[in-house]
């Protein structure tokens, strides 16, 4: 894989792939991108279809949203919908417009027009009808640009400014599977990347690592993994990386809690975790979704770039009602400013 080199021209820009067309993805952009809340000096290249974000723009003015930008003083990539699409409504139509606009997205910040990709929501329902055998964005980016990744969720508390962070050791995958992905290289390497990740924001963070059992297997009564696996793997782990910090296995139903209370707390004077390794899916989006949900920003570590994305989906029940919330997705831009800075 070749090193991926921005010239200065394009050291600011951050590319926004506008996601499915019949969602939210057009609405949230636009909302975010006139927000008093993001740099000035970012140069956002939208990569959609003209006429739809142009659509979308005079309905936000009729619904009175006048704090948007006009899309003739945006840089837009122009990739025409082939065919109408309904708000609320995916097909193999959205499917495949978000398919080819994160496609095309993703070869620009390859050939270094940019540091940094947003991504909006797409559905992966509509990719399948289109015919894109892909379990997400995440996995076209790996396959795109052959790096191995990382899904980790990053956000930061507005009561105090502390920085809360899962990252996920399996990602799109059902849960009968789960159990035997779970390899020792791959904890060992979703630890590597988390506490990383970490340290770019505290010298010595403190990293919390999820059972996968009720009661993390209650020493073996009610699953094994643990002691087979896991407390060997963390053991080892810890021999090799002396100055880090971890806990773990903890119960996945407390393992969140002193998160939860720092999110709240009025300062970041707490004893929680940085970091907290989650070992699938839902059992790490569901605490940050319900402690974060409008500040939670999905991060794809591993990449050449920095990618983006606001936590949650398409949204198909609001799409086209014009009441989105965009305060993900500012989090979503800010985060790329940041972390490509």
């Amino acid at each position: 894989m070749r090193k991926i080199k921005t010239s200065k021209d394009h050291k600011n820009t951050i590319i926004i792939s506008l996601g499915d067309p019949a969602g939210i993805g057009t609405e949230i952009t636009l909302k975010a991108l006139g927000s008093k809340f993001l740099s000035n000096n970012i140069k956002p290249l939208l990569v959609g279809c003209k006429n739809n974000i142009y659509q979308t723009y005079s309905k936000l003015i009729e619904h009175g949203e006048n704090n948007i930008p006009n899309p003739k003083n945006l840089n837009i990539i122009d990739i025409p919908l082939e065919k109408k699409v309904i708000p609320g409504i995916v097909d193999k139509h959205s499917g495949n417009a978000s398919f080819k606009w994160l496609f095309n997205a993703i070869n620009l910040l390859l050939e270094g027009k940019a540091n940094a990709l947003v991504t909006a929501p797409i559905s992966k329902i509509a990719w399948h009808k289109a015919g894109h055998e892909f379990a997400g964005q995440t996995e076209l980016l790996s396959k795109l640009t052959n790096k191995k990744t990382s899904m980790l969720f990053t956000a930061v508390s507005p009561n105090n400014g502390w920085r809360f962070n899962t990252l996920l050791a399996t990602t799109h995958i059902p849960l009968n599977k789960v159990k035997n992905n779970l390899t020792k290289e791959l904890i060992r390497y979703k630890l590597d990347a988390l506490v990383n990740f970490c340290l770019l924001f505290k010298e010595k963070p403190l990293i919390h690592i999820a059972g996968l059992n009720p009661h993390a297997g209650e020493e073996g009564k009610i699953g094994i993994e643990e002691q087979n696996l896991i407390i060997p793997i963390l053991n080892e782990w810890k021999l090799d990386n002396p100055n880090i910090k971890i806990s773990g296995p903890i119960p996945p139903d407390t393992c969140w809690m002193s998160s939860a209370e720092a999110w709240n707390a009025k300062s970041n004077k707490n004893n929680a975790p940085d970091g907290i390794l989650a070992l699938y899916h839902d059992q790490g989006l569901i605490p940050v979704k319900l402690i974060a949900f409008d500040e939670a920003v999905n991060t794809t570590l591993g990449l050449p770039f920095v990618r983006t994305s606001p936590d949650h989906g398409t949204a198909l029940d609001i799409a086209g009602k014009f009441k989105a919330r965009e305060k993900s997705m500012i989090a979503a831009i800010n985060n790329a400013w940041l972390l490509s800075r």
